[in-house]
C-alpha cells in the first residue's frame, strides 16, 4: 500500500500481507517434499529406488534443462544425450585425473564442461532455426559419440571402451545404499528445481519466452538474440550435464557412450512433449511416465495374454511401447500441446469448483 509523507511516497504493509503467500499449492510441494524426504526412504525397497524413482528423478533433471532450451526459448535440440555424455565423461575425468576431487564438484565442473559445448553447438542458432537448428544440435550427438569412442583419453585409456567409478561420498559421508543415492539425486533435482523456476519468472526467463514466440519483435523491442539464445543453450546444457553426471556415477556406476545414443535424447524430447512444454511441472511428469511405462507394459501385457491364452515376448512389449509413445505424442500436440502439466492444471480447477462448475 502507498501513502503520502511530506510529499513522497513511502510503502505500508498491513499485517495480513506477506511477501510468500502461503497458498495450497505451496503447501501441497511442502507436504509432497516432505513426503520424499522421509517416507520414501523408510517405506521404498531396492528395487523401486534403483528401477524407478532414482532414474525419474535423474531423468526430471535432464528433462528440466531440456525444457528451458526448447520449451521457454523455442530452440529445438536433438543432441541432449551427447551434452549428458559431455558432463559425464568430464565428471569422471576430473575424479579420476584430480585426487581428492570431492564428487559434487566433480558433477558441476562435469555441468560446466557440457555448457562450454552447448554453446559451441549453439551458435548456429543465432543464424539458423527449426529443422535446420535440429539437424546441427543432432550433429553434436554423432560427433560426440564418435569422440567418446575413439579417442581413448576420455576413458582413462581403458582398454574396454567402458569407464566405472569407485565408491560415492560427500563431506565424508559415503554413499552406498539405494537411500542414499536417491536422497543425494533429490537434493540435486530440488535445488535445481527452485533455481529453474526463479529463473525463467525473471527477466532472462521473460526474454527467452519473447523469443520463442517471435524473435524478431523481440529484437524490434531491445532484446539481444544473441544473448538470450546463447544464455539458453548455456543453462540447459548445464543442468543435462549434471543429470548426465548423476546418470553415470549414481544410476549406472560404470557405462559406455550407447549409454548416451541418440536414443536417449529422443526419450527427453518426448518426456517434455508428453509432460508438456514450458512447464517446470511438466518435466516432472514427463519422466514420471516415461520411466512408469515401460515397467506397467512388461507386467500388464503378459498378464493380458496368459488371460486370452497368447504369448507375448518382450519384443512385442518393446514394439507396443514405441507404438504408444508415438501415439501419445501425436495426441498431445493435435488435442493438447500443453500434454500433461495442462490437463493437471484443468483437472484442479474442476475439483476447485465441484460440484457447482460454470
Amino acid at each position: 500500500m502507498l501513502y503520502r509523507e511530506n510529499g513522497q511516497f513511502k510503502t505500508s504493509y498491513r499485517a495480513d500481507q506477506q511477501i510468500f503467500p502461503i497458498t495450497q499449492d505451496r503447501i501441497a510441494i511442502g507436504l509432497l517434499l516432505a513426503f520424499a524426504v522421509i517416507g520414501v526412504p523408510l517405506l521404498a525397497d531396492e528395487y523401486l529406488f534403483r528401477a524407478i524413482l532414482i532414474p525419474f528423478l535423474i531423468l526430471s533433471l535432464a528433462a528440466l534443462g531440456l525444457n528451458i532450451l526448447v520449451g521457454y526459448c523455442g530452440q529445438i535440440s536433438l543432441g541432449t544425450g551427447a551434452f549428458m555424455a559431455v558432463g559425464a565423461y568430464a565428471a569422471y575425468n576430473f575424479s579420476v585425473r584430480i585426487e581428492g576431487m570431492p564428487l559434487l564438484l566433480s558433477l558441476l565442473m562435469g555441468g560446466v564442461c557440457a555448457t562450454a559445448a552447448g554453446v559451441l553447438f549453439g551458435i548456429p542458432s543465432l543464424r539458423i532455426k527449426g529443422l535446420y537448428l535440429a539437424v546441427a544440435t543432432l550433429a553434436a550427438q554423432f560427433f560426440w559419440d564418435w569422440a567418446f569412442l575413439r579417442v581413448k583419453w576420455f576413458t582413462n585409456y581403458a582398454s574396454s571402451g567402458s569407464v566405472s567409478v569407485s565408491s560415492l561420498d560427500v563431506f565424508g559421508i559415503p554413499i552406498d545404499s539405494p537411500q542414499e543415492k536417491y536422497l543425494l539425486c533429490l537434493a540435486i533435482l530440488i535445488v535445481f528445481g527452485v533455481a529453474a523456476k526463479n529463473l525463467v519468472r525473471s527477466h532472462i526467463g521473460r526474454e527467452w519466452m519473447a523469443i520463442r514466440d517471435m524473435d524478431v519483435a523481440a529484437a524490434v523491442i531491445g532484446i539481444r538474440p544473441v544473448y538470450a539464445k546463447l544464455s539458453a543453450f548455456a543453462v540447459s546444457s548445464f543442468i543435462v550435464g549434471v543429470a548426465g553426471a548423476l546418470w553415470g556415477f549414481v544410476h549406472l556406476g560404470a557405462w559406455e557412450p550407447a549409454a548416451f545414443s541418440i536414443d536417449r535424447s529422443f526419450q527427453l524430447l518426448f518426456m517434455i512433449i508428453i509432460g508438456g512444454l514450458g512447464s517446470i511441472m511438466g518435466s516432472f511428469f514427463g519422466a514420471a511416465f516415461i520411466v512408469i511405462l515401460p515397467i506397467f507394459l512388461n507386467q500388464l501385457l503378459p498378464w493380458l495374454g496368459r488371460l486370452v491364452g497368447v504369448e507375448i515376448d518382450t519384443a512385442l512389449v518393446s514394439h507396443t511401447e514405441l507404438m504408444i509413445f508415438g501415439g501419445l505424442i501425436v495426441f498431445f500436440l493435435i488435442v493438447e500441446p500443453h500434454g500433461l502439466a495442462r490437463l493437471w492444471s484443468t483437472a484442479k480447477e474442476k475439483l476447485r469448483l465441484w460440484p457447482f462448475p460454470h
